[in-house]
């Protein structure tokens, strides 16, 4: 759809009203999806571009939770098994040969489906099995002497998961992670998820900003408070939500009200939608609609910002972040 014929979208369906949200799921984002679908059952960044680990594993997501197009959720389902490296972890991009934080967003998306339950397991030992690099003993040995003047104010005791294997831990990998294992049936997850979970949890706590909020991994640099970040934020919010009257998630959730007028990415919209309301709260009048924001610029043809607003505007989003019945194999 051109952004010509995309303007009387925003008239049609810029309503919060549930039906309308409802048909533009339907008429706008699942028929975008369905024909971005490559050949190979998976979908990249855009229309025509080569599949993606992310990509897929957002739209596959997407589809578990609008229940709908159970051909193309299956054939992405199966793209990720068949793209899952040997030691069960899954490469950023095709033809790499090392795992990825990807990792767990692929074990979150395959957890629906009965037949990659083994796909799954190894992914998750590939987590927990991965440790970042200031865990290690020259970091611990670095942090010591420099002690007395460190440049960003963070615990180095703990550790969460870093884009890659072997880095520095952030944020949003972090937050993924934990997800995943939140997610996981008890009976697959590893021995070790447990105290993964425990010191990742503490990381993304020390990792807040102080007035609320998280960016991408560093909360103070050089006694300056960091600005934090939409994105992160709700990632951080959505892995801490078995907190919900914390007073770190509580003044989060704040920053978030105080920020969601000034919204004008889809992808932070979707996501920041997800995760108020996966906190139970109502949506505000007053804040830029999908439906509007698509009428600028067509999501910019990118398929994550389709497979996050079905994401965010279909009445089952919820069950994303709750357990739930297999979808039938």
């Amino acid at each position: 759809m051109t952004l010509a014929a995309a303007a009387p979208i925003a008239v049609e369906f810029a309503s919060m009203h549930p039906d309308a949200e409802k048909r533009f799921v339907s008429e706008v984002c699942l028929p975008f999806l369905q024909a971005a679908r490559n050949e190979d059952g998976g979908w990249g960044f855009h229309t025509g571009s080569e599949s993606r680990v992310e990509a897929t594993a957002w739209v596959v997501l997407a589809l578990n939770a609008t229940g709908l197009h159970e051909d193309l959720w299956r054939a992405g389902c199966d793209f990720l098994r068949a793209v899952q490296l040997a030691d069960g972890s899954w490469p950023s991009s095709p033809g790499q040969n090392v795992g990825s934080w990807t990792t767990s967003l692929a074990c979150w998306a395959l957890m629906s489906n009965s037949e990659s339950k083994t796909a799954v397991a190894a992914g998750l030992r590939w987590i927990c099995a991965d440790w970042p690099r200031e865990s290690g003993l020259i970091a611990r040995a670095i942090r010591r002497i420099s002690a007395g003047k460190p440049i960003v104010a963070q615990n180095g005791s703990l550790h969460g998961w870093g884009w890659t294997p072997n880095t520095a831990s952030w944020v949003e990998p972090t937050a993924f992670a934990l997800i995943a294992l939140d997610q996981a049936a008890a009976e697959i997850l590893p021995e070790g998820a447990p105290k993964r979970r425990r010191i990742a949890t503490s990381l993304l706590y020390d990792r807040m900003c102080p007035g609320g909020g998280w960016n991408c991994g560093n909360p103070m640099v050089y006694g300056v408070p960091g600005d934090p970040v939409v994105e992160p934020t709700a990632w951080a919010l959505l892995a801490l939500r078995d907190e919900p009257n914390r007073g770190e998630i509580l003044m989060s959730l704040e920053w978030l009200e105080k920020n969601l007028a000034r919204i004008e990415s889809a992808h932070s919209l979707s996501l920041a939608r997800i995760c108020w309301e996966t906190y139970g709260r109502h949506w505000p009048a007053g804040v830029a609609t999908l439906p509007e924001l698509y009428a600028r610029n067509d999501f910019l043809d990118s398929v994550p910002a389709m497979a996050w607003a079905c994401l965010a505007l279909s009445p089952e989003k919820k069950l994303l972040f709750a357990s739930r019945p297999e979808r039938s194999a």
